[in-house]
């Protein structure tokens, strides 16, 4: 951890818009920090954001205004509903406050543009929490794609059988003039996962499905299942498609996500939405083999099949390549997944703090990553109407 203190000696002040269940998570983790300090909190009168306040010392504004009217407050922490986002961005900016905003940056991606280049202009931080870019599978992997340990990454995908328990028929996150709909609300972090590994895509190809029986008070349908396809590369180097699925359809007992990634000499499975698990099974020869364990130190390898040297010659996309062995790794066993992302927030914090106190420091995630990925979700959710 760092030692956050500002150069007047003051603790650098939290100010937290929107308390609700996962914003007091959240704050837990950021407060972790030394030196760090909750202000105060604006936006929410639930009953456990007035024990929250109680509990960390801070204050329960009255109006988002007096919050960001405060001097102790250097940072404001945005995790309204995401129709919010850029109002109360656009308003913490304007106070002279450092933003981290729960994803998506804004509905709008000129909204979104608009607070990145305001942000800029004042120096100031303007950041979507897209935390899994600091879970630390999502950074092996791209270890393992840029050291091209299993040759060209060629495919991949996305599933993610999400809950709808706790979404009622009534719940903001149906209503799409509120969330955005599903792409946009929650394929971001997906789209900046992928981006984050080779570079920003091209949607190509999207489609939605609406329940069947389904509706909120105002008759208006629920966007229950998501799907595209989306574009990475070029003609030169070659394409790689990419499909992300999103269907909030399960109980929370048959919740389960899963990301495959196809490579020429092999593929790796990662499980859950912040990774807990890898499975990698690949042909390696002595050298891939030996960077691959540096990647992963304590991951589990087994031997499926040793090759002598008569048999160590392989063939694919028209290339031959050697190996001496096809191997079957596991790393992760044991990860709890709200420790990891726990820690995954924690380091992302750090990281923003870090570059405040000094920004030359080059952070893992910018402002442009969580505007790219609202470019990249609405992008998606336009191509999908028509099919609706």
């Amino acid at each position: 951890m760092i030692d956050v203190i500002n150069s007047g000696g003051k603790p650098f002040g939290l100010g937290v818009i929107g308390m609700g269940g996962f914003a007091i998570y959240a704050a837990q983790q950021f407060l972790q920090h030394p030196g760090v300090k909750l202000v105060g909190i604006a936006g929410s009168t639930r009953a456990e954001a007035v024990t929250t306040a109680r509990r960390f010392g801070a204050e329960q504004f009255a109006t988002i205004d007096e919050l960001l009217a405060s001097p102790d407050v250097d940072i404001i922490y945005i995790a309204s509903p995401p129709f919010l986002h850029y109002p109360q961005s656009l308003m913490a900016l304007a106070a002279g406050k450092h933003v981290v905003c729960e994803k998506p940056l804004a509905i709008d991606p000129a909204h979104g543009r608009e607070l990145v280049e305001k942000a800029r202009a004042k120096n100031l931080l303007m950041v979507t929490n897209l935390m899994l870019r600091y879970a630390p599978l999502v950074g092996r992997v791209k270890q393992l794609i840029d050291q091209k340990l299993l040759g060209e990454l060629l495919h991949g995908y996305f599933e993610n059988y999400a809950i709808d328990e706790g979404l009622g028929p009534d719940h903001w996150f149906w209503d799409r003039e509120k969330s955005g709909g599903i792409f946009i609300e929650h394929g971001v972090h997906f789209f900046d996962m992928v981006a984050s590994w080779i570079g920003n895509g091209e949607v190509v190809a999207s489609q939605a499905i609406t329940r069947p029986a389904g509706g909120d008070r105002a008759g208006r349908p629920q966007e229950e299942q998501v799907n595209c396809t989306v574009r990475y590369g070029n003609a030169s180097d070659g394409f790689k498609l990419f499909n992300f699925y999103h269907g909030f359809t399960q109980t929370s007992r048959m919740e389960a996500q899963e990301m495959r990634l196809t490579f020429e000499r092999g593929y790796l499975t990662l499980h859950e939405w912040v990774p807990t698990r890898l499975v990698l099974r690949g042909l390696l020869d002595e050298t891939s083999t030996h960077a691959l364990l540096e990647i992963f130190p304590l991951a589990q390898l087994d031997v499926d099949a040793s090759f002598g040297a008569a048999n160590r010659s392989f063939r694919g996309r028209g290339k031959t390549f050697d190996a001496y062995q096809q191997i079957e790794l596991t790393s992760g066993l044991g990860d709890e997944k709200q420790h990891l992302y726990s820690q995954a927030l924690r380091r992302m914090f750090a990281d923003q703090l870090a570059a405040i106190r000094n920004p030359g420091n080059r952070r893992t995630l910018i402002e442009e990553d969580g505007l790219q990925s609202l470019i990249t979700a609405a992008s998606a959710d336009r191509m999908a109407r028509p099919a609706m």
